[in-house]
């Protein structure tokens, strides 16, 4: 058995973790989650695209003020359902006063007005 701490107790009433065994964070769920986002102005989103009706649920995130990071590697090798959604994306952010831009290779980032995109990368000076 791995000794572990904090975590692991609180959401599981143990403090070890079974070699091998594995912890899905994805249910986790934090009492103070919901409380955090209740006085901001907006959110940083994560999204999955699994197919393009998936896009208008994730745009409404846009509209009301959040900021959206999509992974749209379920439809990456399908050019005509990406095409659609950079199109529908580039409106969306038209309409809101905000911007989208590609982030990674199968990452986009949609945020809504007041907020725009510096394409240029920060790299380390040695």
């Amino acid at each position: 058995m791995m000794k572990r701490s904090g975590i692991l107790r609180r959401h599981h009433g143990s403090d070890t973790l079974e070699e091998g065994s594995f912890l899905d964070l994805g249910q986790m769920n934090f009492d103070d989650e919901a409380a955090g986002l209740a006085g901001a102005k907006g959110a940083v989103r994560m999204a999955e695209i699994l197919r393009f009706e998936d896009l208008g649920k994730i745009s409404q995130l846009a509209y009301q003020g959040d900021i959206v990071v999509l992974d749209y590697t379920s439809i990456a090798n399908d050019q005509v359902a990406v095409k659609r959604m950079s199109m529908d994306l580039k409106n969306v952010a038209k309409d809101t006063g905000g911007d989208v831009a590609g982030i990674a290779k199968n990452l986009l980032c949609l945020t809504p007005a007041g907020f725009r995109i510096d394409r240029q990368k920060i790299r380390p000076s040695f």
